[in-house]
């Protein structure tokens, strides 16, 4: 799938674990709530709750503030009601952008991300614009360390997964959004360490770029989305070569 790692790099050449740890918990937070509410509190039966709680787990994020989060989701504790809403925008070049927010005020937070696209030189669109480029997709990333490709391409094959791609530092491994859970427990099974495992939105095509400042223009777009408090992840179709991308990135501010 073309692209399908790409932001992912992007994320960890700008440093994704600088992101404030308390900002961090709280998208997280929302993540479980959300998950709770849609699919119950058992993550045994619930698969996207099991992913949120590894994914907090790995952040080493206390367990009472996953329970918390839980007991948020499903009533059991009284919070703001959070919704989960997909804005679309479009970046310079062209470039699409899908936007997995979590909120209490749909209107502050399409006010918020319009305003937003808006002095990063993009637009926001309505339902429908860019979604149908994305598919929905489960995506686990091994770290390579953790076994050799022979090894995980075999393991991953039969666990069911529907792609494979080995990277700089990293296995990437692409599910149906269904098979997600599976897929990574097999995998656990197998003794293989798993880094993260979320359900994600992939690229169907991508977006060539080849301008600096056009590079630049949509990592702002992306970091600033990203700073948005409302905001749960951010997902693009771009293809910027690795060394425009890291000129863009060390002249960001």
């Amino acid at each position: 799938m073309a692209g399908h790692s790409k932001w992912s790099k992007v994320k960890r050449l700008k440093g994704a674990l600088d992101i404030k740890r308390g900002k961090l918990f709280s998208k997280i937070s929302k993540e479980i709530m959300i998950a709770a509410k849609l699919g119950g509190k058992n993550p045994l039966l619930n698969p996207r709750l099991r992913a949120a709680i590894q994914t907090a787990r790995s952040q080493s994020m206390p367990n009472d503030n996953i329970e918390r989060a839980i007991k948020k989701g499903t009533g059991e504790l009284t919070a703001t009601a959070v919704e989960e809403m997909l804005y679309e925008g479009y970046a310079p070049g062209g470039v699409a952008f899908l936007v997995e927010a979590a909120t209490d005020n749909k209107n502050r937070t399409a006010a918020d991300l319009r305003s937003i696209f808006s002095r990063q030189q993009g637009n926001l669109g309505g339902p429908g614009s860019v979604s149908h480029m994305f598919q929905r997709k489960g995506q686990i990333l091994i770290p390579k360390k953790s076994a050799s490709e022979e090894t995980l391409f075999e393991a991953a094959l039969k666990a069911g997964a529907e792609e494979f791609f080995p990277e700089d530092t990293f296995y990437t491994i692409i599910t149906m959004p269904d098979q997600l859970y599976a897929v990574a427990e097999a995998l656990k099974h197998a003794s293989i360490s798993i880094e993260t495992q979320k359900l994600t939105f992939l690229p169907q095509n991508t977006i060539h770029i080849s301008d600096e400042r056009i590079a630049h223009q949509i990592l702002r777009l992306y970091d600033t989305l990203d700073d948005c408090d409302d905001v749960l992840n951010v997902h693009s179709n771009f293809d910027i070569p690795e060394q425009l991308l890291l000129q863009a990135i060390s002249v960001d501010p």
